[in-house]
């Protein structure tokens, strides 16, 4: 059984950090395809915001390249993102997501196989 168990939401000012972690259990990053994070801002569409590919190539969303950064720690089976200059537009739920295809930060949602729960992040101006 895959669960995914992300952690480290938070509120925070516009310009700060948050760094987002994502446990997996019952799946193998390191040989995993494809991993990803999403978010979903009330009242919008869940959007793909980075993805990770089995070789380490990323895709990030236009709105958040140079910005934040995907990575895998494969020793504690662990999805990460990185997220710098925060602005209140990041306000979202965020999902890590694993298992979908195209890698890309451009996939639709409704292909991702397994979901986590998802982590609140809230950017105040």
């Amino acid at each position: 059984q895959v669960q995914l168990v992300e952690s480290g939401g938070g509120s925070v000012q516009a310009g700060g950090s948050l760094r987002l972690s994502c446990a997996a259990s019952g799946y193998i990053v390191s040989t995993s395809y494809c991993m990803g994070w999403f978010r979903q801002a009330p009242g919008k569409e869940r959007e793909g915001v980075a993805g990770i590919e089995g070789d380490d190539s990323t895709s990030y969303a236009d709105s958040v390249k140079g910005r934040f950064t995907i990575s895998k720690d494969n020793a504690k089976n662990t999805l990460h993102l990185q997220m710098n200059s925060l602005k209140p537009e990041d306000t979202a739920m965020y999902y890590c997501a694993a298992d979908f295809w195209p890698c890309s930060a451009h996939t639709y949602w409704g292909g991702v196989q397994y979901w986590g729960q998802g982590t609140q992040v809230t950017v105040s101006s």
